[in-house]
């Protein structure tokens, strides 16, 4: 089943999507607040019964998308997952462990909002990603129990300002959150309707063109492998994201190089999980 958060005039709210309309949990679940407090109590499959048994309240079209989990208490983003990402590598020189760090939730927006180009890069640029959604807290989580803690997956335009990147020995961090500057979602697809992980096919266009395709089959490390690796120094909780790296063709890595504009369309897709689509602005200044 799909969930999202969403506002509904100004009131946020989640809810499952069935026959393609709105189902208002938050109305019909009161005591938990948001679709993270569901995961928290393990009410996932509750949510369910209750959505299918329920008339639906909305329209797609009728609601402003959020984050799906607007209020995850980690955002963990690895790199170095897809084969030669950003150059070729000799097997001495491949790290034997993913790189990461952390992005903060005010750094995205949901599913239709604009991504914001900040006044202080000319080199804000895309990257498709997966993300894997937890819906089991674990720690020293074995690999061959990981698909246990997976409550379903979204998708992420992991928005990063490659100038800022630069700036320092160590500027990942700033580069990655900037506010709004990227997306998640545009919701949650449960474990049991996604396709098999090692399956997955996904891509990246930006004004309709294609930019990125990356196939889960071929990834140097498999979703349950990060999630195994990520909880031998983190306790993950329900509702922590994941996003597990993105493919060759980001907007740095073409020749010259084609970073995001006002006005540009970025759309991530993956079948079986759905569509982010985000248009950019400029951030204005107060």
């Amino acid at each position: 089943m799909r969930f999202l958060t969403f506002l509904a005039g100004r009131e946020t709210r989640y809810g499952a999507v069935v026959d393609e309309r709105v189902v208002d949990l938050s109305e019909r679940m009161p005591e938990y607040p948001t679709l993270r407090h569901v995961l928290d109590a393990g009410a996932l499959v509750r949510a369910q019964d209750v959505a299918v048994s329920a008339s639906a309240d909305f329209d797609l079209d009728d609601v402003t998308y959020l984050p799906p989990v607007p209020n995850a208490r980690k955002i963990a983003c690895m790199g170095a997952v897809y084969p030669d990402r950003a150059r070729p590598l000799s097997d001495s020189e491949r790290s034997p462990y993913p790189s990461m760090f952390l992005r903060t939730r005010e750094s995205l927006v949901g599913h239709g909002q604009s991504v914001l180009k900040p006044p202080e890069t000319d080199q804000l640029d895309y990257a498709g990603e997966i993300v894997v959604v937890i819906g089991k807290e674990g720690r020293r989580i074995p690999e061959s129990r990981a698909m246990e803690h997976i409550a379903g997956l979204t998708l992420m335009n992991e928005g990063t300002a490659r100038d800022w990147m630069r700036r320092g020995e160590h500027g990942v961090t700033q580069s990655k959150n900037f506010e709004c500057s990227g997306s998640l979602g545009p919701w949650l697809v449960t474990r049991d309707e996604c396709p098999a992980l090692d399956e997955l096919v996904l891509t990246t266009r930006v004004n309709g063109e294609l930019r990125q395709e990356g196939f889960t089959a071929d990834v140097r490390f498999p979703f349950t492998r990060l999630v195994s690796y990520l909880s031998t120094f983190m306790r993950l909780t329900p509702g922590d994201l994941i996003a597990t790296g993105t493919p060759r063709g980001t907007g740095d890595e073409l020749t010259p190089p084609r970073y995001l504009q006002p006005g540009d369309t970025v759309t991530i897709s993956v079948p079986g999980i759905g569509t982010l689509e985000n248009p950019v602005e400029a951030e204005t200044t107060e």
